[in-house]
């Protein structure tokens, strides 16, 4: 299902221009190529198998022009034709190359070339935070070309309990490995100091988690540093795996954190379009 989906944006973003745009280029194709490759894009975009008619249709030929390419397809494993209904879907070619596409993704490299236009178009400061051996830590930086701005550095690691992106690894990661950071996250706190260190997820913090899980995104707003905001929004993989998170942090008197404000809509469009490249189909 996730392959379905990824292949379903691939066919959405395709362009449907593509001989006009190689001939700008000055290279030459093969006609009949892009021309039976509607079929594929039209099929992926539907999302489920199709009788001959209705995918002909969808591909703005005629069944008999269709008939020939759908044939050949099926010989090298693209298409696989149902044999009691009759009806095309995508062939076992087809699903390997999804795969093999889906491993050759680098989710970091993705989400760094949108990072730079995230941060220009909201006003703010905008990183990559990833899931590392202590927690949840920042790879990746872009920052606005405004005067006032708050910095991250590379490699910070983020607090589990007060930062954007410690909630939202917090809520959306297993227990277990939830249980393990705070542990850590609490003994670095309690350094130096007498007392117990305490390392539950308490009814304070799940209901925090729950929040997050409603809302789709974590914020924080004066918590660790004073007159300092954050959103973080959740990326995720084909399993539906949090792989990064994309967050936003500035001064609270400038900063929009609301759910539908202009920095999580920005965030959210951002972390939707790549959750749905690295093959992420969500819940119906």
């Amino acid at each position: 299902m996730a392959i379905d989906s990824m292949v379903r944006s691939a066919a959405r973003n395709a362009p449907r221009n593509g001989s006009r745009n190689a001939l700008r280029n000055g290279q030459r194709g093969i006609q009949s190529i892009e021309v039976g490759g509607a079929l594929l894009k039209a099929l992926a975009h539907a999302g489920r198998a199709l009788p001959l008619k209705e995918l002909a249709a969808e591909a703005g030929m005629a069944a008999a022009k269709a008939h020939p390419y759908l044939v050949s397809f099926s010989k090298i494993g693209l298409i696989a034709q149902d044999a009691a209904s009759g009806r095309y879907g995508l062939g076992p070619l087809a699903m390997q190359l999804g795969l093999i596409s889906l491993q050759q993704l680098d989710p970091v490299a993705l989400a760094t070339e949108c990072i730079e236009s995230l941060a220009a178009g909201t006003g703010h400061t905008v990183a990559i935070a990833v899931w590392g051996s202590r927690g949840a830590t920042i790879v990746r930086v872009a920052r606005p070309a405004s005067a006032v701005y708050v910095s991250m550095r590379h490699g910070t690691v983020l607090s589990l309990r007060g930062t954007a992106s410690g909630l939202l690894f917090a809520a959306y990661l297993p227990r277990a490995q939830v249980q393990s950071a705070l542990r850590d996250d609490a003994a670095s706190a309690m350094a130096g100091r007498a007392g117990k260190v305490d390392a539950r997820i308490d009814p304070s913090l799940a209901a925090r988690l729950e929040e997050v899980r409603r809302e789709g995104l974590a914020r924080v707003a004066d918590l660790l540093l004073p007159g300092v905001s954050a959103l973080a929004l959740p990326v995720f993989d084909a399993r539906g795996t949090i792989v990064l998170a994309l967050t936003a942090i500035g001064p609270s008197a400038v900063f929009d954190s609301r759910s539908e404000g202009a920095v999580a809509s920005a965030l959210r469009e951002a972390a939707q379009g790549l959750s749905t490249q690295l093959g992420f189909r969500a819940p119906s």
